[in-house]
C-alpha cells in the first residue's frame, strides 16, 4: 500500500486499494511459509511431522491462487511470493535428499539448478517482454507453456507429483519408515513419470525465457542503431 508525500498517511483513493500485504491470498502465502519452515525444522529427524507439514504448505498453494481470483486480490507480490515460496521449499527438501543419497548428490544439484534457473529466467523474461503475469504465455510462444500455465488441473498435478515424488523419496531415505511401509515405493513409482516430465517442461521453459531475452535485446539493439542513424 503506497502513501501519500505529504504527510505519510494514505489518501483516500490509496485507501480504497487496501493493504496488499494483508490481501487474503498473501496471509495464505505467509502461512505457507511458516509451514515450510516447521517442516524444515522436523525434517532430519522425524519424518512424519516433516511430511504432513510440507504437503500442507503445497496444497495451500492452490487454494491461495483460489483466493485470488474469488476475491480479485491477484497481486504481483503475491504472484512473487507464491513463486519464491516454491523454489525454496522444494530446493530444501532436495539439499536434503542430496545428503541422504549421496550417490545422486549431482542429480539433486542439477534439479536445484534448474528449477531456480528456468523459472527466474521464464519471470524476468514474462516482465519484459510486457506481460501482467509469469502465467500468461502465447500458444506460437510454446503450446507446452501456455497448457501447463493456463490449465488449473494441468499445473496442479504436474507441480502436485513433482512434490509428492520428492517426499516419496524423503520418507524412504529413513530405514525404519522405508522397512514398515510399501506405499511410499508405490507412490514413488506412480508419480516418478510425471515429476521427470515436470523437469522437461523447466528445460523448455529456460530455453523460451532465454530465446524471448535474446529477441528483446534483437530489438532494442536495432532501436539504438536506428536513433545512432538518425543523429
Amino acid at each position: 500500500m503506497s502513501v501519500s508525500k505529504s504527510n505519510g498517511q494514505p489518501t483516500e483513493a490509496e485507501a480504497d486499494v487496501g493493504n496488499i500485504f494483508l490481501f487474503i491470498p498473501n496471509l495464505i502465502g505467509y502461512s505457507r511459509v511458516v509451514l515450510a519452515g516447521a517442516s524444515l525444522y522436523f525434517m532430519s529427524y522425524h519424518p512424519n511431522y516433516c511430511a504432513i507439514l510440507y504437503s500442507i504448505s503445497c496444497l495451500l498453494d492452490a487454494l491461495d491462487g483460489y483466493a485470488a481470483r474469488k476475491f480479485n486480490q491477484s497481486t504481483k507480490f503475491g504472484a512473487v511470493l507464491d513463486m519464491v515460496t516454491d523454489r525454496c521449499t522444494t530446493s530444501c527438501l532436495l539439499v536434503f535428499l542430496s545428503a541422504a543419497y549421496t550417490n545422486y548428490a549431482v542429480l539433486f544439484q542439477v534439479l536445484i539448478s534448474l528449477d531456480l534457473a528456468s523459472h527466474y529466467m521464464h519471470m524476468y523474461a514474462s516482465l519484459d517482454s510486457g506481460a501482467t503475469s509469469h502465467k500468461k504465455v502465447e500458444k506460437k510462444r510454446s503450446k507446452i507453456l501456455n497448457l501447463y500455465y493456463s490449465n488449473n488441473k494441468v499445473l496442479f498435478t504436474f507441480c502436485a507429483a513433482n512434490e509428492i515424488f520428492f517426499l516419496a523419496l524423503y520418507l524412504l531415505s529413513f530405514p525404519d519408515f522405508a522397512n514398515g511401509h510399501n506405499w511410499p515405493w508405490v507412490v514413488a513409482a506412480a508419480t516418478f513419470p510425471i515429476c521427470a516430465a515436470k523437469q522437461w517442461i523447466n528445460v523448455v521453459q529456460m530455453v523460451k525465457a532465454a530465446i524471448t531475452l535474446a529477441e528483446g535485446d534483437v530489438e532494442a539493439r536495432r532501436k539504438a542503431a536506428k536513433a545512432v542513424k538518425a543523429l
